[in-house]
Formats: C-alpha cells, structure tokens, sequence
C-alpha cells in the first residue's frame, strides 16, 4: 500500500509539470487567439491582468501594449483588447451590440442583478422599463428645479468653505450635490448630503467607495470575487467608518422602498409597480445611488479642477454664461457645452474597458477573426488620450469640441454606448450642465489654486487617491 500511494504521488507529480507545459504550449501557438500579439504571459495566464487591475493600472498597462503590438491586442488568454475607434459600433451598437461579459455578475447587488449589470436583456427589460422615462430629458426639464436646488446648496456651501482659506475638498462637495440630486430627483426625498457638517466627509462616501473598490477584483470569476471580496471587508482597517456608512445609506433606501406606494411616480414606486420585490426594489436604488453620486461628483469635480488652472478659459465660460438668458438651458450653450465635454474626456471616471462577449459563429475585425466567446472591448482611456484623435491629448482644451472630428465624437464614450451605455446619462448631464453654470455665474472659482496632483487608480470606476480633489483659494469669495 505504501508503494502504491508513493507511485500515486509520484504520477500527479510529473503530470502536474507536463500538464502545464501543454496549456502552455496550446495558449501561447494552438489557441483560436494565437494569431493575435500581445505578452507572453498573458497569452498564457489571466493573473497578468487580475494584476494590473487590482493595482489599479489596467488602462495605461494595456494602452502600452497598444503602443507595442498595434491596434488588436491579446490581453489575456481570451481576451483581446482594440485601441481603434472603429471598433465601437460592431461590439456595442450594431444589431444591439454583443451582449455584456460574465464579468459584470460581481457587481451585482445582495444576489440582484442590476439595471447596470445583468446579462440576461430580457430580465433587465422590464426593470429598465419601469424607470427608464424618469430619465427622458423631457421629464428632467419638467423637474429643472429640483437639480437647481441642490446646485445652489452646493455653490453656496463651496463659497462658505472657501472664504476659511483653507484647502477645501472639491470631490466631498461634488459628490454630496450629486447623491441629494439623484435621490431628490428619482426618489422625491433628498440623501441631504449638503447640509451635513461643512469640512466633514460626506456619509456616503465610504458607501461609494466600496463600490469602487469592487473594481479591483471585477474580471475574477464570481466564486473567487466573493471569497476575495469577503476576505478584504474583514481586514478593511477603516471597517467602522465603512459599516457606518453603508448602513445610512441602506437605511435610507429601506425607508425609501417601505414608504413608498405603488402608484408613486419615483424610482422606487415604479419598480414595484413592474412587480420588483422589496429587497430587489432597495438594491436598484442603492445601484443606482452609487452611480449617480460616484461618475458625476468625479466629473464635476474635475471640471472644478481644470477651470481653476485655467483662469482664462474661466472666464470665457462666465462671460459666455452672464450674457445668455437665465432661462435658456446652459446645455445649449456653446462654449459651456465644450467645457464639459472635455471635461468628460479627462475625468476618467470610467477609465477602463466595457468588457463584450462575442457571439455565436465569431466576428471579423479588420481582416482578423475573433472566435466566440471572446472577451473583447474597448477603453475610454486608451481612447480619449490618443493623441491621433485628440492632439495634446493632456491639455484641458475646450476649444477642441467647437469643430470636432467625426474621429472626435465617434471616441468620446464617457457614459459607454449602445443599447447598454448609462440609463442616466441625461440626468448627468443636467446636473453636470447646471452646476458648472451656477459656478461660473457666481464667480466661485476666482482666486482658487488647485493643490497637489490627481492621481487615478484605474478601475472600473476610478479611485481618486486619498478621496481628495482639493482647491485653495487665494481670496475669499
């Protein structure tokens, strides 16, 4: 018997080499994807990605491959990377876009799959459904005033903080009118984010910055995602500060759905109206709440941020902004519809790739067949900061946007598209649009200086390192 058993351990020993020299040898010269560049190891091995995207460098990493190996590169065993604008209409719009990559499962909320990430169309048709006119931007210009409200808290509270002279952290402020803007506008009762204690950090945001951080494991297979993500909670040294926080903000949407009759015309009211249960109704608006508060503090924050290092282009936009009619849409508005929109290419806030599945009988790009099942995609990053498409690609340079390229506007894709881009995306922009105005009119941002850098860890919502954008003004305003 103990023979036997030597000989057993004996054979799993040498087959256990022998089997990894095949996969080996069948990723790196067999594999359907051989054909296509890209490193060694990440022909051969996901971990090389797992890698760069839990060290919060995935779109820069794979932006180096591009610049190495071309326009198509091969990023994981199956996966493959396109750095072409080209691209975009085949994976995400064309024929409804190929549908979304398993992937998107570990952002799904207490077993529930969101509006954002579900795979099944048919199970995210009815809930998207139930919701989707509240984003009409019919509706939002019927409800203006709400998103005015709480933008005039914001630049008031921003102006208060100010005037202290001391560094003021533009991201709390932007968020905390994102999150009472969102919940006011969809839920009919404001989070109150504003009138929380001025220089304090918003309650929710450790709320939205475990939601980031989901990013970090995003392409792990789900068994792994849950073992990792229950793992890091546990040794999450501000573990308290991160209970609090989730618990306001789930207590919030609990009363929301327990309060709310079916016949409601808010977010909540619909859902249940389509017959969405309680607990799944809670876990749409929690989704929903970390979106809306998450990209659009970030990118009006970093509107906040350009406008402050650049006085001139400032002071464009006021003069452009004082001399309009107070009624007219500032979104229609030349110049201020350029800030944002380059704006939206820096920000980042949605850095890396919207992860596609190829479909049955594989597709063709540019003369090179993509098997299905593939993983393919493409990245804001890779395309906003080419500089064939955006010269200077680092400069903040509305001026860009007043007689883009066709190549411009096909690669600008700050809220994704196709058929599966962000439901909310009008609804950020309103608020987007009538923030930046608000600040320009009142002058807030004269005599500010943006202090110390912004640095990005690139997941799929990016992480601002140490939460802070901050400003300094000079002058009190």
């Amino acid at each position: 018997m103990v023979f036997e058993g030597t000989s057993s351990v004996a054979f799993f020993a040498s087959a256990l080499p022998i089997s990894t020299f095949s996969i080996v040898i069948y990723r790196l010269y067999f594999h359907p994807l051989s054909h296509i560049p890209g490193p060694p190891l990440a022909c051969i091995t996901s971990l090389w990605l797992y890698t760069k995207t839990y060290l919060g460098t995935e779109a820069s990493s794979i932006d180096q491959l591009h610049q190495k190996y071309g326009p198509v590169v091969r990023i994981a065993p199956n996966e493959v990377d396109f750095s072409d604008g080209a691209a975009l209409a085949p994976i995400y719009t064309e024929k409804g876009g190929f549908l979304k990559a398993e992937c998107y499962r570990n952002f799904d909320i207490e077993g529930h799959p969101s509006i954002f990430s579900a795979l099944d169309p048919v199970h995210r048709k009815s809930r998207a459904k139930a919701v989707v006119g509240m984003f009409a931007s019919s509706s939002i210009r019927e409800r203006i005033g709400v998103i005015e409200e709480c933008v005039v808290r914001m630049v008031d509270r921003m102006q208060a903080e100010a005037s202290t002279g001391k560094p003021v952290n533009v991201l709390n402020l932007t968020r905390s009118l994102a999150v009472d803007a969102v919940s006011a506008y969809l839920f009919g009762k404001s989070y109150d984010g504003i009138a929380e204690e001025s220089g304090s950090q918003l309650s929710a945001s450790e709320f939205v910055n475990t939601f980031v951080a989901v990013g970090r494991f995003f392409y792990l297979p789900n068994w792994a995602f849950v073992l990792l993500e229950t793992w890091s909670a546990k040794l999450n040294k501000d573990k308290t500060e991160v209970d609090k926080s989730m618990a306001a903000v789930n207590s919030f949407a609990e009363k929301l759905v327990e309060e709310a009759g079916y016949e409601d015309p808010t977010y909540q009211g619909r859902m249940l109206k389509a017959g969405i249960t309680k607990h799944e109704t809670v876990a749409q608006c929690l989704d929903v709440m970390f979106a809306g508060t998450d990209s659009t503090g970030m990118n009006l924050a970093t509107a906040c941020w350009h406008l402050a290092q650049n006085p001139k282009q400032c002071e464009r936009l006021r003069q452009e902004v004082l001399s309009a009619d107070p009624t007219t849409d500032p979104q229609t508005l030349p110049y201020l519809s350029a800030v944002l929109r380059e704006t939206l290419r820096l920000s980042l806030a949605n850095p890396t790739r919207f992860p596609r599945a190829v479909p049955a009988g594989g597709r063709t790009f540019t003369g090179i067949y993509i098997p299905p099942s593939t993983v393919v995609g493409l990245s804001p990053y890779t395309l906003h900061l080419n500089p064939a498409v955006f010269p200077s690609p680092e400069k903040f340079l509305p001026e860009r946007w007043e007689d883009p390229t066709p190549e411009m506007n096909r690669d600008h894709i700050p809220f994704g598209l196709g058929p599966r881009q962000c439901i909310a995306r009008n609804l950020a922009m309103a608020e987007l649009a009538y923030g930046v105005r608000e600040i320009a009119r009142r002058d807030a941002l004269r005599g500010a200086k943006t202090r110390g850098k912004v640095v990005l860890r690139e997941w799929f919502n990016s992480k601002v390192e140490g939460e802070k954008i901050e400003l300094v003004w000079s002058q009190g305003v």
